[in-house]
């Protein structure tokens, strides 16, 4: 038995994601009488509430747009930032690796600008907990900004603070570090853990890697993995599919393992 699609449309203080022809998108929040402005024109808020998920509509100018529900990718690559962050390929395979499902309590070390704190949140609510450690207020400042702008910092609770002064959290599910030296925080991050929970960490450099490797071997980490992801879009064209041209190749490597019991001596 077929069943009509359910009529559902735009609505005040929802996210919205705007598309263009180029594919040059843009994410909005919809507040009546407010206006986005583009350059290809300016689309009224008002138009866009109360209008279907799906809608092709026009600028002032004329130029279309497609009127749809943001995924998270596209939150997280709309997002303001000024360092690189884990990029969607990469934190999509982090919550399955480390189990972050809802109601988890996780760490991060550290914010940055907020693209996996934003994924960690969506992950753990409506019960979980993210704690997200950074040393420099002005990025702390931009990713509680970003995550205030989706409804997610009462999912969060952010830290300003040097890790080596150790985590507050004691029996964490996952903890994972975006830091360029992690190895000098392995003890500390296994204090923070739950005994058997999970690591994880992201690192540029096969040598960075190849010294945590090291260190995790001697700080009570077991089943260690490293592994790295590579990502290759096609053209979505009927009459010539084929690769992009350009592809981001290497992002980083992961690293992910378990905080073991220490053996008797």
């Amino acid at each position: 038995m077929i069943t009509e699609k359910a009529v559902q449309t735009a609505q005040a203080d929802d996210l919205a994601l705007l598309v263009g022809r180029d594919r040059k998108s843009f994410v909005v929040r919809l507040e009546p009488g407010s206006q986005l402005h583009t350059h290809r024109g300016v689309v009224a808020h008002d138009d866009l509430i109360g209008t279907l998920w799906g809608t092709q509509l026009s600028t002032h100018l004329g130029y279309p747009f497609l009127l749809l529900r943001p995924s998270t990718d596209d939150l997280v690559r709309g997002l303001r930032r000024t360092t690189q962050i884990v990029y969607p390929k990469d934190a999509g395979y982090v919550l399955m690796k480390m189990n972050i499902v809802p109601g988890c309590r996780v760490v991060e070390a550290g914010t940055g600008s907020g693209g996996l704190t934003l994924i960690f949140a969506q992950a753990v609510s409506p019960t979980g907990r993210v704690y997200s450690y950074e040393v420099r207020s002005e990025m702390q400042r931009l990713a509680y900004k970003n995550l205030e702008q989706l409804g997610l910092t009462g999912f969060v609770e952010f830290k300003q603070r040097d890790i080596a002064e150790g985590f507050d959290e004691r029996d964490a599910d996952a903890l994972f570090l975006d830091l360029s030296n992690p190895w000098d925080y392995l003890q500390l991050a296994h204090v923070a853990l739950a005994s058997g929970g999970f690591f994880g960490c992201i690192l540029p450099t096969a040598n960075q890697v190849s010294r945590l490797i090291g260190a995790l071997e001697e700080t009570h980490f077991g089943l260690i993995e490293v592994e790295e992801l590579l990502l290759r879009p096609y053209k979505a064209v009927s009459a010539r599919l084929r690769p992009m041209d350009r592809m981001v190749a290497h992002t980083g490597y992961l690293i992910f393992a378990r905080a073991l019991i220490p053996l008797e001596e």
